[in-house]
């Protein structure tokens, strides 16, 4: 190495690059015949609007009534985590503390306390995987 800290280490990677431009061709949304049908004949080809528009179309956007959900009641290590730094970030900014303060200034302890009283007015929403959600208010999670 020397002591002008050139080591000559960007030389060797000069040239690596291609000379000509990699244009990928165009994917077009759907391919007719023997193009769009697969091995079994059961695949297509599809482009990314049309990938998006079929993406889970039989449920896209439908929430699951609060009297037919399917996923257990219990708060996550995942979720208390993202919701105590959530709100704690939330009282950092100066959002307003929902729970009597005994001295506590750190965000974290407060947000802490708020979750032990039930008080955080967040909502959960978790996915499943036909594409619908449940949304648990934090109050209802144990």
């Amino acid at each position: 190495m020397s002591d002008d800290g050139d080591d000559g280490f960007n030389d060797r990677f000069e040239d690596t690059l291609p000379e000509e431009e990699f244009d990928p061709p165009p994917v077009e949304d759907e391919l007719e015949g023997e193009q769009a049908n697969g091995v079994n004949g059961t695949s297509q080809v599809l482009g990314q609007d049309a990938v998006k528009r079929n993406l889970f179309a039989n449920n896209k956007g439908k929430a699951v009534p609060e009297n037919e959900r399917q996923t257990t009641p219990y708060m996550t290590k995942y979720e208390r985590a993202r919701i105590l730094g959530t709100r704690a970030l939330q009282i950092s900014m100066n959002a307003p503390v929902l729970v009597d303060l005994e001295g506590e200034t750190d965000p974290l302890q407060i947000a802490m306390k708020e979750l032990s009283q039930k008080k955080i007015p967040l909502i959960v929403r978790r996915y499943l995987p036909d594409g619908s959600y449940e949304d648990f208010r934090v109050s209802e999670l144990l």
